[in-house]
């Protein structure tokens, strides 16, 4: 049974994750360790999706459930795989007659201990990021309020990692911007220089230091590095 009165719990931890100093790692662990404990799972591994949409492991609950992710990408056979290409859930999965589904998931799960498995994508409308598996010891089975209750917790948690991406994405724009202002300064600073020294006008000038760029092969902040420098 889902222990309903835990989630309030994660989704104050989730909201509490949508700062600056986001810690990736540390809130993916806690997710899969709470995820167990409101599902009831023996372990629950998770897999996120890179910037090539493969898969790769991030976080289990138990060694046991990392090492069946991994098997999994391995052998590019289970049901987070599934789930991630589907962007469905698989639920109430039974792992003893499941190797038809899984010929090689299935067997390596069973003589791991498990007998139940449930996938949940992590996805937000049409994007999916990734996939949670809860892997239960016994043949575990969730009726339709369970599932929904489990989906919520997955979708939550895309919802606290699509921020922290659209956090990390601005702080790179953020930067490429402030980078670029730099080189601007260093750029006008630099046809002064030269206008002085030539005595021509800052447009004549500013053609110079781009001729200089492009006959180099170099940018044009480069070259006005240069002679800032009095190279």
């Amino acid at each position: 049974m889902i222990a309903t009165g835990e989630l309030a719990d994660v989704f104050v931890e989730a909201a509490d994750s949508l700062v600056d100093d986001f810690d990736l790692v540390d809130f993916l662990q806690n997710l899969t360790d709470r995820a167990a404990a409101i599902s009831g799972a023996s372990s629950v591994g998770l897999l996120l999706a890179d910037h090539r949409d493969t898969l790769r492991f991030m976080a289990a609950s138990t060694a046991s459930g990392q090492v069946l992710e991994l098997f999994q990408l391995q052998n590019d056979d289970g049901p987070c795989l599934d789930c991630f290409r589907t962007g469905l859930p698989v639920v109430n999965a039974d792992l003893r007659h499941a190797a038809d589904r899984w010929p090689r998931f299935a067997p390596r799960a069973v003589a791991a201990g498990f007998e139940s498995v449930h996938a949940f994508p992590m996805r937000l409308r049409k994007k999916v990021i990734g996939a949670m598996n809860l892997f239960g010891a016994v043949d575990d089975h969730f009726d339709p309020e369970e599932v929904r209750l489990v989906q919520a917790l997955a979708d939550i948690a895309t919802i606290a990692l699509l921020q922290e991406r659209s956090i990390a994405q601005a702080g790179v724009v953020t930067q490429q911007l402030q980078a670029a202002l730099n080189s601007r300064i260093a750029v006008e600073q630099a046809k002064g220089a030269v206008a002085q020294k030539l005595g021509t006008s800052p447009d004549e000038a500013f053609q110079l230091l781009r001729a200089r760029a492009r006959s180099t092969g170099r940018s044009i902040s480069d070259v006005a590095a240069e002679v800032l420098q009095g190279a």
